[in-house]
């Protein structure tokens, strides 16, 4: 099991272990059936236990969600003892075995797993999987935890099991025999740990129908879990969530690799203070692979998840018979991802010989075929980052050749890309040159402008009004009103909204909305509200970006707003929710794949004066097609440093940015600085019309690696940025339909001001006749 160990542990009871106690319970989590009047205190349509096992997955027997309806199931967690229990919905996205027919009671086929996706985002913490290929021994004890019904209330429980040796000898189907404990009803599903190395070994499965104890089955059995047919893995990362089938895709690579980039961002700063996984292993002794620290496992692993997975099962074995002085044990079921390859290395190796084998099992990862895009590029510096801090412990030699060999890798690289982007430019002609902007004529020929402006003597009011406008800036009047109150403004206005919609709405394609907002209301939530009570939020139904009303009122270079105006108006130090909910779009983007004609400016600023210029020429230069991956637009993330908060810069230092920059805020809405209310200002001040930001949810202990990684992902992937709206509008739906890969996107905005379409009126509220 542990090196220098015979088992589990040896019945001290100490700080680390209660920690390590308190992050299973947090994790653990029990299932109900989905029903009208179910309440989280209640144990009716208890179905049994699972566990958080990445952020917004669960894994659980396969027997205790067959009792869901069509799939549909009820998760419910308690994030800590002092806090109150959370209900969320679940859809079944994965079992093994896919199908059992009439199963024998009590019996359920190995290996007996489930995934379950959840269909909202929610915080929660996950558990730390170990990776070791088969975390089975024959002695020793484990702890467990699940859930169970006592006296008419669910009631989590745990404790220790001592381990009796296996079932099932080298079939797919062993699982590990444990007693000597009462197991009652209810706690199948829930996670088994090896309470030394203070990681998740498995998933308890039955208990003993005579006796105390059970069986589990390990967390290496979901590597049987199937593929699409034909898919390769690398297109999933070429495209991203853009062009593939999410319940499609390799389900055990999403998983595992949303696991080890969890569990490699929790190690960044937060507010919270709670220890992590990796912090009690430390403090546990465990020592992976005999050479790893946990940090520096979980750091490896976090780089590898930011890889391609390997394009087969076949390639990582390549890889692995490839080491020198390493025998690869035949392993049932095969390594599938690279952190099993990872775990390979662990108990099959000499230990003058760990750190190096290791140290070679990654640099051959890094150099390993795969298509090459700049996250790959990004992400294979980092590993090598990595390696060059683990080979110090090596000798010279040793890190001379690796640094040839990362040479070499890069010259490869290169070559690689200049013959694909010669070949791009041979293809595409002419009219291919780098820069080209996208061809006008697929545009959208309407919009619904809603304006809003806020009165400077009743900061909770405002003007505003509605109306349709053309592609030529032709707008007609609808509604307007005065005097609202900002938290009454959704229902004002969403009979006016209405109406402009069914004006200009096409069967499959909804017109966008313009919200054209001052400055220190930019982040006001309108894509969250919605037109009548039961209908799907406004970025459910069709893009919505947000317009920059007040330009005469930004904040200059020299500006500083003393005071608190963090709160922008609003008590509450925010935006109201006006009782919206967040949401995400239906599938209802451009067919066309257009926005506003005007997205295609002219690229003569004569008549424009020099900041006006900088602005066009920053639009220009984010809305052209690029041929060679190097040139497209980069999301720049500036007001959160590795999960840290920092100031956004003043509006100098914004415009030093490179001019193909979409500037992207991740905790807009966590002010901690005097200025933070004029964020958004200062940057629409220093010239840019496209900008990405999410809504603070103000949670203390939120992860910011996926959102940081999505959203370059996304900006990236766009031929150019006339196509971030109806990005923005499909990760909406994703978050919406409960796709847990866009959950990163939560609460995403998108400020797209176009230059060359000045608002009607030239900044007057336009009025009803």
């Amino acid at each position: 099991m542990t090196d220098g160990h015979e088992g589990g542990a040896s019945g001290g009871w100490d700080p680390a272990h209660h920690a390590l106690r308190d992050l299973v319970m947090a994790a653990t989590v029990r299932i109900h059936r989905t029903g009208v009047g179910y309440a989280p205190e209640e144990s009716g349509e208890f179905l049994g236990s699972g566990f958080f096992v990445a952020p917004s997955w669960v894994l659980t027997c396969a027997h205790v969600i067959d009792g869901g309806e069509e799939g549909e199931v009820t998760v419910v967690y308690q994030p800590g003892p002092f806090e109150e229990p959370c209900a969320v919905p679940g859809k079944v996205a994965a079992t093994l075995p896919e199908r059992v027919d009439h199963p024998v009671p009590g019996n359920w086929p190995a290996p007996d797993l489930a995934l379950v996706r959840l269909r909202e985002p929610v915080d929660h913490e996950c558990v730390y999987v170990s990776e070791r290929p088969m975390p089975h021994y024959a002695a020793g004890r484990v702890f467990y935890a699940g859930w169970t019904s006592y006296q008419g209330r669910p009631e989590i429980l745990d404790g220790y099991l001592t381990v009796h040796g296996t079932i099932g000898g080298w079939s797919s189907g062993v699982q590990m025999r444990v007693g000597d404990n009462d197991l009652p009803p209810g706690v199948s599903g829930g996670p088994v740990i090896d309470p030394v190395r203070g990681e998740v070994v498995g998933v308890l499965k039955s208990r003993a129908a005579n006796g105390s104890g059970g069986t589990s089955i390990g967390f290496e059995r979901l590597r049987t879990l199937p593929t699409a047919p034909g898919e390769r893995r690398h297109d999933l990362y070429r495209h991203g969530l853009r062009h593939h089938d999410p319940y499609q895709q390799d389900l055990y690579q999403a998983v595992c690799h949303a696991h080890d980039r969890y569990h490699r961002d929790r190690q960044q700063p937060t507010d919270s203070g709670r220890p992590t996984w990796t912090d009690l292993q430390a403090d546990l002794g465990a020592r992976p692979g005999r050479t790893l620290t946990p940090d520096e496992r979980a750091e490896l692993l976090g780089r590898l998840a930011d890889l391609p997975p390997p394009d087969s099962t076949r390639g990582l074995l390549d890889i692995l018979h490839s080491l020198p002085n390493f025998r690869l044990p035949n392993l049932s079921p095969a390594p599938r991802g690279w952190r099993d390859g990872l775990g390979a290395l662990y108990e099959n190796v000499r230990n003058d010989g760990a750190l190096r084998l290791v140290t070679e099992y990654a640099m051959r990862v890094m150099t390993a075929e795969r298509p090459v895009t700049p996250f790959v590029l990004d992400a294979e510096q980092a590993l090598w980052e990595w390696i060059k801090q683990a080979a110090t412990r090596l000798d010279s030699e040793y890190r001379s050749e690796l640094a040839r060999r990362r040479a070499q890798h890069l010259g490869d690289r290169s070559r690689e890309r200049t013959g694909r982007d010669r070949g791009e430019h041979r293809a595409a002609g002419p009219a291919g040159e780098q820069g080209r902007e996208h061809p006008r004529g697929t545009a959208r020929d309407r919009s619904v402008l809603l304006e809003v402006e806020r009165l400077a003597w009743n900061r909770d009011h405002c003007d505003w009004s509605v109306a349709v406008v053309r592609a030529d800036g032709e707008a007609t009047r609808l509604d307007d009103g005065t005097g609202a109150p900002l938290a009454d403004l959704a229902a004002r206005v969403a009979q006016p909204l209405a109406e402009a919609f069914r004006r200009c709405d096409e069967p499959g394609r909804p017109v966008p909305l313009l919200a054209a907002l001052p400055h220190l209301l930019l982040d006001l939530p309108v894509d969250e509200w919605r037109l009548r009570p039961g209908a799907d939020p406004l970025g459910v139904e069709r893009p919505v970006v947000v317009r920059c009303k007040d330009r005469d009122q930004l904040p200059g270079e020299d500006d500083w707003y003393g005071g608190d105006h963090s709160d922008a108006g609003f008590p509450d130090g925010g935006p109201p929710d006006a009782g919206f909910p967040d949401g995400g779009p239906p599938d209802a983007g451009f067919p066309d794949g257009g926005f506003p004609d005007s997205a295609f400016p002219d690229p003569g600023f004569a008549d424009v004066d020099e900041e006006e210029a900088v602005r066009r020429d920053r639009w220009r230069r984010v809305h052209a097609v690029r041929e060679r991956a190097e040139n497209r637009a980069r999301a720049e993330i500036l007001d959160c440093d590795d999960a840290v908060r920092r100031p956004v810069s003043d509006v100098a230092a914004l415009r030093a940015l490179a001019p193909g920059t979409v500037p992207v805020l991740c905790r807009q809405g966590d002010a901690r600085y005097p200025d933070d209310a004029t964020a958004l200002g200062r940057i629409v001040r220093a010239g840019y019309g496209v900008v990405l930001w999410r809504r603070w949810s103000r949670q203390t202990d939120s992860v910011c690696g996926e959102f940081h990684r999505g959203t370059r992902m996304t900006v990236y992937q766009v031929d150019g940025a006339w196509e971030l709206p109806e990005s923005v509008h499909r990760l909406r739906k994703q978050v919406r339909e409960g796709l847990t890969e866009a959950f990163w996107a939560k609460g995403i905005a998108l400020l797209y001001d176009d230059p060359h379409q000045p608002l009607p009126g030239a900044g007057d509220l336009l009025r009803a006749p």
